[in-house]
C-alpha cells in the first residue's frame, strides 16, 4: 500500500510531540549530573560548543525572563570608574573649601523641631497615597528582620561630625571665606559685664568711678550718737602689661567721703569753740615691676603708697581738732626672686615712711605732729618648696628697724624699735575650687624705752577663695600687724582682723555682696582692748558694661572696754558706678 507524503509528515509530526515530554523528565530528573541546558549563550553565532550554566552567568536578551536583581548579582566592572573619570573632566578645586562629617539634624524626620530648633516640614500627599508609618516607640515589637545581602566588603561607618547638633556659625564669622585670613579666637569672657578697658600701646587700661550719697547715723563713732548725710567719691584706676616677658602693674584706688553737717563742739567729753569737719579722703596704690631674667630668675620691685587719718573713735585723735589730720605712708621694695628646681628662694629690702600732717584745733592754733613721724628700714625672706601641683608650703621672715624723727613724743616716751615676726605656711589652688594661702606665726617689737615693754603675740595671716558653684564665691581674709600710738604708757597696737564675704549671683547681671569684719585691737601695757564688728550687704544691679548701680547697708560696733568710748553706727548708700 502506498502512503502519501502528507501522511509521513503528520506521523513524524506526532512522533516529536510524544517524545518532548520524554526528554523534558528526563532532563529534570538527572539530579546532579553537570547537564548541559539550554541557555541563550547557545544561540549565540559567535560561540561553539555548549556552556555549562554552573560557570557563567545568563546574559540578558530581549524577551527572555530576568531573575531579580538580589538574586545573583552582577560582578564589578574592575575598569568601570578608570574609563568615567577619563571621560569626565577633573574640576577645579581653587578656593573650594572641604566639608567634612555630617551637617547638623543630618537624617532627623520630617515631624516636630531637629536639634538646630528648626520645624520640620511635613511631607504633602497626593489623594490616594497612604500616611507614612511612624517610627516604633518604646516598648513595640520590633519589624520583622530580612536578610541583608551585601556586594564585596562591609561598609565603613563615616567619621562623628564635630559640628553635629551644633548652631551652625556663618561662614564670615567661621572664617571660611574663600581669600579671608585666619580669625583670632577669641578667650572665654568670665564676667560677661566686666569693665573691657582700652589699650594704649602694649598696656590694658581700666578706669571706674563711683560716686555715691546717702546718710550716716554716727559718722564720728561719738557714744552718743550724730547723724549726718554723706557722699562719697571713688576713683580708681587699672594698668597691666601686655608683653611677653616681664611685667608692670599699676593699682590705684582711692575715695573722698564728705558729710554736709559738722559734728558738735564736744567730743569725747572736750569742749571745743567750733564745729569739727569730719570729711575723710583715702587712697592705696601700689606699682609692681618684674624683670625676668631668664628662666628661674627675676627682679622685683614696688612702690605703695597709702593716705588715710586715724580711725574715727580712735584714742590716738586729740580733742579740740578742727578736721583729721592725714598721713602718707609710702616706701618701696626691691628684690629677686630665683627658683632651684621646687625650691624657690624669695627676698627683698624694704624702706618706708610714715608722716602726718600737722592738725588744726578749734581755737586756731597749729599742733605739730612730728614726733609721729618715722622712718622704717628692713629686709623680708621667704622659702618655699612646690611639694605637689597646687600645694606649696613656705616658711617667711622679717625683720625691721623703726627711727623716729624725734627721739622722744609728746609724752616723753623715746619709741625707736626693732622688730620682726616669722610664719610658716602654704599657698595652694585645688582645681580653682580652693585657692590662696594661709599662715600663722609670732610677732615681737622691742623698744628702747624701758618703760616700754615688748609688744609680742600670736598672728595669722591668710587669704582664701573658694568657687562653691558657678554663681556663688566665698572669701576670707585674715592679717595681723602691728601699729604705733600715742596713748601714754602703751607700747603699741596688736590688730587682729578677720573678715568673710559672700558673693552670690542671682543673675550675671544682678550680685548680691554679703560681708562681715571682726577684729581687735590690743592696746598693750594700758590694758584696753577694742573689739569692732562690721556687717554689709550690698545690692549691684549691672546695667551693661560700663553702668552698674550699687545699694550699700552697713552697720558697724565699736565695743571698748574703756568706759565712754564704745559706739554704734549705721551707713545708707546709694551709688552708680561707671567704667570702661
Amino acid at each position: 500500500m502506498g502512503s502519501s507524503p502528507g501522511r509521513g509528515r503528520s506521523k513524524r509530526a506526532h512522533f516529536l510531540r510524544a517524545a518532548l515530554p520524554c526528554l523534558a523528565l528526563t532532563a529534570l530528573g538527572s539530579g546532579p549530573a553537570a547537564a548541559q541546558g539550554l541557555t541563550p549563550d547557545l544561540f549565540n553565532p559567535n560561540r561553539g560548543g555548549f556552556v555549562s550554566t554552573d560557570t557563567l552567568p545568563t546574559r540578558r536578551t530581549a524577551g527572555v525572563p530576568q531573575a531579580p536583581s538580589d538574586a545573583l548579582p552582577a560582578l564589578p566592572d574592575p575598569n568601570a570608574d578608570l574609563r568615567k573619570r577619563q571621560q569626565t573632566p577633573a574640576t577645579s578645586r581653587v578656593g573650594q573649601v572641604p566639608t567634612y562629617g555630617l551637617p547638623a539634624a543630618n537624617g532627623a524626620s520630617s515631624s516636630g523641631y531637629d536639634s538646630l530648633n528648626r520645624k520640620r516640614q511635613q511631607p504633602k500627599l497626593y489623594p490616594g497615597q497612604p500616611k507614612p508609618k511612624r517610627p516604633a516607640g518604646p516598648g513595640s515589637p520590633p519589624p520583622p528582620t530580612t536578610p541583608v545581602t551585601t556586594l564585596g566588603a562591609p561598609r565603613i561607618a563615616p567619621p562623628p561630625s564635630e559640628t553635629a547638633h551644633k548652631t551652625p556659625v556663618a561662614p564670615a564669622m567661621a572664617g571660611s571665606v574663600p581669600g579671608q585670613p585666619l580669625r583670632r579666637r577669641l578667650k572665654l569672657d568670665e564676667d560677661p559685664f566686666g569693665a573691657v578697658g582700652d589699650y594704649a600701646g602694649s598696656f590694658l587700661i581700666k578706669g571706674g568711678l563711683e560716686l555715691s550719697t546717702g546718710y550716716d547715723t554716727n559718722p564720728a563713732r561719738l557714744n552718743k550718737p550724730v547723724g549726718s548725710p554723706v557722699y562719697v567719691v571713688a576713683p580708681d584706676l587699672l594698668v597691666m602689661s601686655d608683653w611677653e616677658r616681664h611685667a608692670l602693674v599699676a593699682d590705684l584706688r582711692g575715695s573722698f567721703s564728705g558729710y554736709t553737717n559738722n559734728m558738735p563742739a564736744t567730743i569725747n567729753g572736750f569742749a571745743s569753740p567750733s564745729p569739727v569737719e569730719i570729711d575723710r579722703p583715702d587712697f592705696t596704690g601700689h606699682i609692681d615691676g618684674r624683670i625676668d631674667v631668664d628662666r628661674d630668675l627675676k627682679l622685683t620691685s614696688q612702690l605703695r603708697l597709702r593716705l588715710a587719718t586715724d580711725n574715727p573713735g580712735s584714742p590716738n585723735v586729740q580733742a579740740g581738732l578742727q578736721k583729721y589730720p592725714v598721713y602718707a605712708a609710702y616706701g618701696t621694695t626691691v628684690g629677686f626672686d630665683q627658683t632651684f628646681n621646687r625650691f624657690q628662694v624669695a627676698a627683698g629690702a624694704t624702706v618706708d615712711r610714715t608722716a602726718y600732717t600737722d592738725s588744726r584745733l578749734t581755737d586756731g592754733s597749729v599742733f605739730s605732729n612730728g614726733d609721729r613721724d618715722f622712718n622704717q628700714y628692713g629686709g623680708v625672706g621667704r622659702f618655699s618648696y612646690d611639694l605637689k601641683p597646687g600645694l606649696k608650703p613656705f616658711v617667711e621672715i622679717q625683720g625691721d628697724t623703726r627711727v623716729h624723727d624725734q627721739a622722744a613724743d609728746r609724752n616723753g616716751y623715746f619709741r625707736d624699735s626693732n622688730g620682726g615676726y616669722a610664719k610658716v605656711g602654704s599657698s595652694f589652688e585645688f582645681s580653682r575650687i580652693l585657692t590662696g594661702e594661709i599662715s600663722v606665726g609670732y610677732s615681737a617689737r622691742s623698744y628702747t624705752d624701758p618703760r616700754l615693754s615688748q609688744l609680742s603675740g600670736f598672728l595669722t595671716t591668710g587669704s582664701l577663695i573658694w568657687n562653691a558653684s558657678g554663681l556663688t564665691t566665698v572669701k576670707f581674709f585674715t592679717d595681723t600687724q602691728i601699729a604705733e600710738t600715742t596713748v601714754a604708757g602703751s607700747s603699741g597696737v596688736l590688730v587682729r582682723t578677720y573678715s568673710a564675704e559672700v558673693d552670690h549671683d542671682f543673675r550675671r547681671w544682678l550680685t548680691a555682696v554679703g560681708k562681715f569684719t571682726y577684729g581687735t585691737l590690743d592696746y598693750q601695757g594700758q590694758n584696753r582692748n577694742d573689739k569692732t564688728y562690721s556687717l554689709e550687704g550690698n545690692l549691684i544691679y549691672k546695667l551693661n558694661r560700663n553702668v552698674w548701680v550699687k545699694g550699700t547697708l552697713r552697720h558697724d560696733i565699736l565695743d571698748s572696754n574703756q568706759a565712754g568710748s564704745s559706739s554704734q553706727g549705721t551707713v545708707v548708700m546709694l551709688g552708680v558706678r561707671l567704667q570702661n
